[in-house]
């Protein structure tokens, strides 16, 4: 294996959609190296690396999914990486923290919180968000290896509270996943 492609698949959502895509992956020999999907309002997304042979070709891919039986519609992007990513890296940064926003949800909520970390130096790991009953919750993995004060950030982020609104917690991954994970005996 010596070349990767990076996918997006999106379509709506029904049964059996992973096992669709993974069985394009595996009938082309390729090797599944990250996979993140999500279904948002009945449309399901997924993007994924994998790894292939250098015989098969990003049409190749897409190919293989255009040829699947299904009732619902799958569009694909498959893009050649230039420079093959490593594995996850060693030694991840110890400095991961979780931010929870909520407020009434208006527009530009998340475009506030992603300004606020661009401007920090803040890169956004992931994000998820959920609107319900008019409540907005976002929820985002952080990198403050970078920051040099995470008490300045905080500091920051009560301003940004208190000017937006909106009711921000900032946690160590390690105190949130302490504190939200359960585990079963």
């Amino acid at each position: 294996m010596s070349k990767q492609m990076v996918m997006s698949v999106m379509s709506k959502d029904r049964p059996g959609i992973v096992a669709d895509i993974t069985g394009v992956i595996y009938q082309l020999k390729g090797d599944l190296a990250d996979l993140n999907q999500s279904v948002l309002c009945d449309y399901f997304s997924m993007i994924l690396i994998a790894s292939f042979d250098d015989a098969v070709t990003p049409e190749d891919v897409v190919a293989g999914f255009s040829h699947l039986p299904s009732a619902t519609k799958l569009e694909v992007v498959v893009k050649e990486m230039e420079a093959p990513l490593e594995s996850a890296p060693e030694g991840r940064s110890q400095e991961v923290y979780v931010l929870t926003v909520q407020g009434q949800n208006k527009s530009g909520l998340v475009h506030r919180i992603g300004l606020f970390c661009c401007q920090h130096g803040i890169n956004i790991l992931d994000l998820a968000t959920t609107l319900s009953r008019g409540l907005y919750t976002m929820i985002l993995q952080l990198d403050l290896s970078h920051v040099e004060s995470v008490d300045a950030i905080r500091t920051d982020l009560a301003r940004c509270a208190e000017e937006s609104g909106l009711h921000l917690v900032l946690q160590h991954e390690d105190l949130f996943k302490a504190t939200t994970e359960i585990t079963l005996l």
